[in-house]
This record gives C-alpha cells, structure tokens and sequence, in this order.
C-alpha cells in the first residue's frame, strides 16, 4: 500500500536522520523499541494474567505454520518494516531474551500492548510494561551491556543506538476520553519526563511515532450517527502532535547530543483513510470480516 509504504519510509527517513552521526556503512544500528499493542511483538504473551494479549490464531495466518507471533497484527508492525529498511532483524521481545547470551547486544523490544504514557494508562489490562516498567527493564538491559563489554563500550553502543518510541493512543482511547480516568494535558509533561529518564540513561537519537487520527478508528466511529470520523477526537491528535514535536525540539536545543524528531503518522493514515482506492483498498470503514476477504497489493 502507498501510503504505509511513505509511513514506514517517513519513519525510516527520520529515524536514519537520528542514526546518521552514530551509525557505520557496513552495519545497521542497534535498535530498542518503547510502545503498546502497534509494536509490541511478543511481550505481553509472557504475561500469564494480561487481558490485552495476542496469541489466538487470526494473529498467525500470515505467518509460517499460521503460528500468532505475539504481534496484534496479522502482519509486521512498524518496528519490523524499519528493521528491514535498515537491513537488521527485528528487535526481540525482552521477556524473550536471556540477559546471559549476546542476543540482546543487538537490539531488544521492551513494547506493551496497553501501555501508555502515563502510568495508569492500561490500568484493566492487569498485566503489562508501562512505560516506565519499560525504560526500568532497557535499564536493566544496560547493566548487563556494561557486564558484558564493559561502560565505555555500553555507553558508546546506547549513544550511536535508534530508539523508537511509539505512544499515546491508549492514554486518550483508553483513559482521557473514558469518564473514569485522567486528564489529557498531562501527557506532554509526563512524555518529558519519561524522555529525559532515557536521555539520562544514554539516548541521543530518536524517533518519536505521531498519533493517527485517533476519531476514525472503529471504537470512536461507532459513536458517530453516521459513522464518520469523529472530528473533535482527531483534533485531540493533531494538538497532541504539535505539543510533541514543539518538546522534541526543545530537548534537541537543551540536551547536547540530543536528536529526537517527529514522525508525521496522522497525515500518511488519514490519506489512506480518505483515499482507499489510491491505496489498493476497496473500502477504509467497514470492518474485517471473516467470511469476507479484501485482498490487498504489498
């Protein structure tokens, strides 16, 4: 599809304008992933009592076996695609890993279906990462990097790595915009600080994933009379990511070292959403449907 191809490219481009000054010809960067159900890819199935976990069988009928990998998508998310576009395999799960063997050298994945910027964010699932369970357990990670090949090395390694952060639809879906739970403008100073948590612990170069527009996914259309997309929630995004970007670059000016940038996603969806047939879709509204089957150009 065009526009999740110029999704990940953008992505990509971003995340390669991060690496750039860390990065060799010859080998792509090291890569940790921070995020909810679009990236996680096998956490939350190590997770006895989760709610919010994804290893029933429609998850796996694109891959080998038909087997669900932990991933809430039939498909790869953007972490994989990025991966790919950098020539290295996708990051691991954490909960996958022993920090005994080398594996995690390389990479790790520490995303949480559910989670949140805040920590409350996600709260029913029972158990998940947060994301500040999530900086702890790179932390974690960090300490058996300094092990294994000593600090300076572990610091160098963490300085030149990608990290890709991709947050904050769970915190307005499942908390903001539910009459129980948080107050929204807390987001983007929460966001800060977790953000300089990871500054502190050696993050120089990430990319920080925008909100789609959150009012056209299904929970919110089916409150629409007419099905459409509900505007006022997408506005909750668009203001979202204007507060996000104006932060990241405050951080670039403040914190030396510090590249961390936007990726646009609001726009790319929103022009799949409008324009289906441009992007080799029949229809953007109507759910899947098991007896049903779209096929859809890669």
């Amino acid at each position: 599809m065009a526009a999740l191809r110029a999704l990940v490219v953008g992505v990509a481009i971003v995340a390669a304008h991060c690496w750039v000054a860390g990065g060799t010809a010859t080998k792509g960067p090291v890569t940790y992933v921070f995020g909810d159900s679009m990236s996680d890819v096998g956490n939350n199935n190590y997770f006895q009592l989760s709610l919010a976990r994804s290893n029933y069988p429609w998850y796996g009928i694109d891959y080998p076996n038909g087997v669900a990998t932990g991933r809430f998508t039939n498909g790869r998310t953007i972490g994989d695609y990025m991966a790919a576009k950098f020539g290295i395999p996708p990051p691991p799960p954490f909960l996958s890993l022993s920090l005994a063997d080398d594996d995690f050298l390389a990479g790790v994945n520490f995303a949480s279906g559910g989670a949140g910027i805040l920590n409350e964010t996600g709260v029913y699932f029972v158990e998940y990462f947060s994301f500040d369970e999530q900086i702890s357990c790179f932390e974690t990670v960090k300490r058996a990097m300094i092990a294994k090949i000593g600090k300076e090395a572990a610091e160098k390694t963490v300085n030149a790595a990608m990290f890709q952060i991709g947050l904050g639809s769970n915190d307005y879906i499942n908390n903001f915009l539910q009459p129980f739970m948080a107050d929204g403008t807390t987001y983007t100073h929460d966001q800060f600080i977790r953000l300089l948590r990871l500054y502190g612990l050696g993050a120089r170069k990430l990319a920080f994933n925008g909100l789609p527009p959150l009012g056209c996914i299904p929970s919110q259309r089916v409150k629409s009379a007419t099905g459409e997309c509900i505007a006022q929630v997408n506005s909750y995004a668009v203001q979202f990511n204007a507060a996000a970007k104006k932060l990241l670059d405050g951080m670039n000016a403040k914190l030396p070292g510090a590249q961390m940038a936007l990726a646009d996603c609001y726009s790319v969806v929103k022009e799949l959403i409008d324009h289906p047939e441009r992007n080799g879709m029949v229809t953007s509204t109507a759910p899947a449907n098991p007896f049903r089957c779209v096929v859809v150009r890669a």
